[in-house]
């Protein structure tokens, strides 16, 4: 039995032909499963969750039309949970415009992406919103927060960046996000949806394995990394890090990105995708702004679990706990 996570009908394909505004949905069909885990579920039965893929821009209005076709499309399409990626709501061209487009949690760009999520009727997971938060007339600085929303448009969860990204690389210019953004304090226990309970990351979160391994010890089925990796690290690092994460954590790994320019001085490299807890590549975005769908098929996760029982087998008298469980 092929372990496939959506196997599109010739009608559902013709709607997303390239007359559409949101041509692009790629659903890559996994490699055929150890015939133990095969699933015993029906592939329609199973929560659907659309991963979308953006260039946000430092107009923000325009970045919320985009936003809201990509998920009023996931509707359409029967998922239950949208992921968009980090940076969401805008990419500026420099830190001092960053801090100027910034917003609080109740801001008026907040609850038009609330009234979105009622309007759809599924859950968002917002991947970065540039959020000012009670600090902010102390700092003058901002958190970039992972944001769960139900399908009433509550906040269910937010989780605040806790690594920043403070680097370097030959051909890819500086990145210095301490220069606007605070560290997040704490993580974020995991939060029940419909499709899985979440796990939430951000972007340079994935160098750190002890944060996925927290999680995962947590209750994590499904992880989350909303991102916007660039044209060095990109082809080198995403796919990489995003199957090791999903294999070491036998979890789903769902990780939206941002893609192409941005601006004059911003590229992401995108390549949205899902991997199941095998560490396969389950569905793939195409090149541009779209979506991709994935079906998260939690009995398979607990079959892998079960004959791979890598979190029995820890030795934390050896090399103690890489990772400390959340209170």
């Amino acid at each position: 039995m092929l372990g496939f996570i959506t196997k599109p009908s010739h009608q559902l394909l013709s709607l997303l032909c390239p007359g559409l505004r949101i041509p692009r949905l790629s659903v890559l069909c996994a490699q055929p499963r150890p015939r133990a885990m095969a699933s015993s579920s029906s592939s329609w039965e199973l929560p659907l969750v659309a991963v979308c893929q953006l260039t946000s821009t430092p107009d923000k209005q325009q970045n919320f039309k985009t936003c809201a076709e990509l998920v009023r499309e996931a509707a359409r399409l029967g998922a239950c949970l949208a992921f968009l990626p980090e940076a969401f709501d805008f990419i500026a061209r420099d830190p001092a415009e960053t801090l100027r487009l910034s917003e609080p949690l109740g801001g008026d760009l907040f609850r038009e992406y609330s009234q979105l999520a009622r309007e759809c009727g599924l859950w968002l997971s917002l991947g970065g919103f540039h959020e000012r938060g009670q600090d902010w007339e102390q700092t003058k600085k901002i958190y970039n927060c992972h944001v769960l929303l139900n399908n009433k448009g509550s906040i269910m969860a937010t989780y605040r960046k806790t690594h920043l990204c403070d680097v370097e690389l030959p051909g890819q210019g500086p990145m210095r996000e301490s220069n606007s953004t605070m560290p997040g304090p704490s993580l974020e226990s995991p939060v029940s949806t419909p499709a899985g309970k979440i796990g939430l990351a951000i972007c340079y979160d994935i160098r750190f394995p002890e944060l996925s391994l927290a999680l995962a010890q947590a209750g994590a089925e499904i992880l989350t990394y909303p991102s916007a990796f660039g044209s060095v690290t990109g082809p080198a690092h995403w796919e990489v890090l995003l199957r090791a994460r999903a294999i070491e954590t036998q979890c789903y790994v769902v990780a939206p990105a941002q893609c192409g320019r941005h601006h004059e001085t911003r590229a992401s490299y995108g390549h949205s995708m899902v991997v199941d807890p095998w560490g396969t590549v389950v569905a793939h975005c195409s090149e541009g702004e779209g979506l991709c769908l994935a079906r998260i098929d939690l009995n398979y996760l607990r079959q892998i679990r079960q004959h791979l029982p890598v979190f029995q087998h820890r030795r934390p008298d050896l090399y103690g706990n890489l990772s400390h469980p959340l209170s």
